[in-house]
């Protein structure tokens, strides 16, 4: 029996994905739920399995974009599984010589135009140019030097011209273009602006230091970072500014009474955005536990497009990075979004003295057609209050009992 494999739908109102890898070979026996191919969507790469047990026939190449319901692979469900195979993808053989033939000895290779020889035209323009064949590589077919190339290439002028000059034209995944356009999007469909402030990270490095062990020794593992208390700090500056928890939604805005906070994590396929869901109901430990599975599955390529649908307000925190400042862009249709930077030893005045302290940037970047000013800043000084005062304003003036110890 031949069942035909269909691309399933990954999620609402996605209609096509696009073949990022296949992980079997035409012609190799596959097992029931084995992972076959990777597919983008432009919102996730997701794993497709198997559907049935048997020998599999391809359909698509990779990079091509197939709509939901199409197929994409035969399989021989009624195909006896090889002696010895395995689920795993079969090493490339070497083609076997025909007993009748004897292998041939390589002949002589001459330096012609499909070897690396420029063509006439080609010749032409570098002898014009005082520019020897041997100092470039050649793009094309087995190496020949085209016409571009010789029209791209640049004379010596005294300077070493035989290091690389090769170049390499690779398509972007779906979800990377799928990016690139919302990113184009928020700037070109948003009046964004970005507000600027620092925050004195030494209240948190104190009870950091204080806390987190006992916190990691309790909560199986789960480390005690600046993620929950700046989660925390955003969830109670949106309470006391709902405005920047809204959204534009044509001539309408839509509030939202509860607190989705995206976060911006790496992954092996780039930057995905996960939701903490009501964040705001969350503890310290609930908000920690709640990151570290959502970064543990998009590491492991396992994030869903559910896991990265909806979102109220987004963090990203570019300082793991080594970054100082920057102005991050609002993930649409979202109005706002916070920066993280990183922490730097600086000089500041503290009640007329000079002291050193560990100092971090933070921005925020929002829509100005939905916020104000007043709005925006007033948010960011309440962020900032609450990171440099988490005792009274977000553990109660109790440490103990907001981290569960």
């Amino acid at each position: 029996m031949i069942l035909e494999m269909k691309v399933p739908s990954p999620g609402e109102s996605i209609t096509e994905v696009e073949i990022a890898t296949w992980l079997v070979k035409d012609g190799d026996y596959v097992e029931k739920d084995q992972a076959i191919a990777e597919v983008d969507s432009d919102k996730a790469t997701l794993e497709l399995p198997a559907e049935a047990s048997g020998i599999i026939t391809l359909k698509a190449e990779e990079g091509d974009a197939v709509a939901v319901g199409q197929v994409v692979c035969h399989i021989d469900t009624a195909a006896a599984k090889p002696d010895g195979a395995t689920a795993a993808p079969a090493v490339e053989k070497a083609p076997e010589v025909k007993k009748e033939e004897a292998p041939k000895a390589a002949p002589t290779q001459e330096t012609t135009y499909a070897t690396g020889a420029p063509s006439p035209a080609a010749r032409k323009i570098l002898d014009e140019k005082n520019i020897s064949p041997s100092d470039i590589v050649g793009t094309g077919k087995g190496g020949r030097i085209t016409t571009e190339d010789a029209v791209n290439a640049v004379p010596s002028m005294g300077t070493p011209t035989n290091g690389s000059r090769a170049t390499e034209r690779t398509k972007l995944s779906m979800l990377r273009r799928k990016v690139a356009e919302r990113l184009v999007a928020a700037k070109n469909e948003t009046a964004m602006l970005t507000t600027f402030n620092e925050v004195n990270m030494t209240p948190i490095n104190i009870i950091r230091n204080q806390y987190k062990d006992e916190f990691k020794a309790k909560h199986n593992g789960v480390s005690l970072g600046y993620m929950s208390f700046f989660t925390k700090a955003v969830t109670r500056a949106l309470q006391l500014y709902p405005d920047v928890n809204s959204m534009m939604d044509g001539d309408h805005k839509v509030a939202f009474d509860f607190a989705d906070i995206s976060i911006a994590v790496s992954g092996p396929k780039g930057l995905m955005v996960p939701v903490v869901r009501n964040a705001e109901l969350l503890t310290f430990r609930g908000v920690e536990a709640e990151i570290k599975r959502l970064a543990l599955r998009a590491r492991d390529g396992q994030i869903t497009v559910d896991d990265m649908t909806g979102g109220t307000f987004t963090i990203t925190n570019g300082g793991v990075f080594g970054s100082m400042l920057s102005t991050p862009i609002i993930n649409p249709p979202q109005s706002g979004i916070l920066g993280m930077h990183n922490i730097i030893e600086r000089p500041i005045a503290v009640n007329g003295k000079v002291e050193i302290h560990p100092m971090m940037y933070v921005a925020l970047s929002y829509d100005h057609r939905i916020i104000d000013g007043r709005e925006s800043v007033g948010f960011l000084v309440a962020v900032k209050e609450a990171l440099e005062n988490p005792m009274e304003l977000l553990m109660d003036n109790n440490p103990k009992k907001a981290l569960e110890l």
